[in-house]
Formats: structure tokens, C-alpha cells, sequence
């Protein structure tokens, strides 16, 4: 499977963005996907996840309500709609592609990764 995400960018506090990954290789369905980041000088942390029919999601307790993932399997692609962004969202943040079509939490559940994209959220 190859990623490839886009998306991220510079945004005031509160503003909004909209990060897509789009997806190739094995049937789209038949694998979950999830959104990743890392912030300078921290580990990589889960953001969310989808399963590969999009019927169960995941989030982190930090983005509960203010980003939303979602998945089109027509177009092979995987979106992140982030609001009400705050500076500590500030991060790289990466897609991934998961071993089986459930959602997961845990990095290691994942085998291919996206290039990242820069997030930057200003105060």
C-alpha cells in the first residue's frame, strides 16, 4: 500500500484544516486506517482511526469532539477534519494503513505509512 497525505498548513488557534490521504495498492476496504502525529522532541501518538468499512471509529481522548475521520472507499481516501485546532495539535502528522480491516490504537497494528504532513497551529 502506498500513502500519500496532504492537507496540513499554518492555521490561527480555533481555525480549522482538513488533512486526506489517498490510498493505493490492496482493496481500499480491506484495511483500516488511522491518523498519527509526532511533535517535535515527543513520540509519535494516535490521533484516530476507522475501520475498513468505516463503521467503528477511534479517537484520542485530547481530539474527542473536535476532529472528525472519515473514509471514502470509491475514491481510496481517508480524511481528517480537524477544528477548533489548538498549538499543542501542532505536529507532523501521518496516515497509516493497518494489517487488517479492524482500527487500532497501536502503531505496531500498522505497515505502511504516509510522508506526514506539517501541522503548525499558532496562538
Amino acid at each position: 500500500v502506498q500513502l500519500q497525505a496532504s492537507g496540513g498548513g499554518l492555521v490561527q488557534a480555533g481555525g480549522s484544516l482538513r488533512l486526506s490521504c489517498a490510498a493505493s495498492g490492496r482493496p481500499f476496504s480491506s484495511y483500516g486506517m488511522g491518523w498519527f502525529r509526532q511533535a517535535p522532541g515527543k513520540e509519535r501518538e494516535f490521533v484516530a482511526a476507522i475501520t475498513g468499512s468505516g463503521g467503528s471509529i477511534y479517537y484520542a481522548d485530547s481530539v474527542e469532539g473536535r476532529f472528525t475521520i472519515s473514509r471514502d472507499n470509491a475514491k481510496n481516501t481517508v480524511h481528517l477534519q480537524m477544528n477548533n485546532l489548538e498549538p499543542e495539535d501542532t505536529a507532523v502528522y501521518y496516515c497509516a494503513s493497518a494489517r487488517s480491516r479492524w482500527a487500532s490504537r497501536t502503531s505496531r497494528d500498522y505497515d505502511n505509512w504516509g510522508q506526514g504532513t506539517q501541522v503548525t497551529v499558532s496562538s
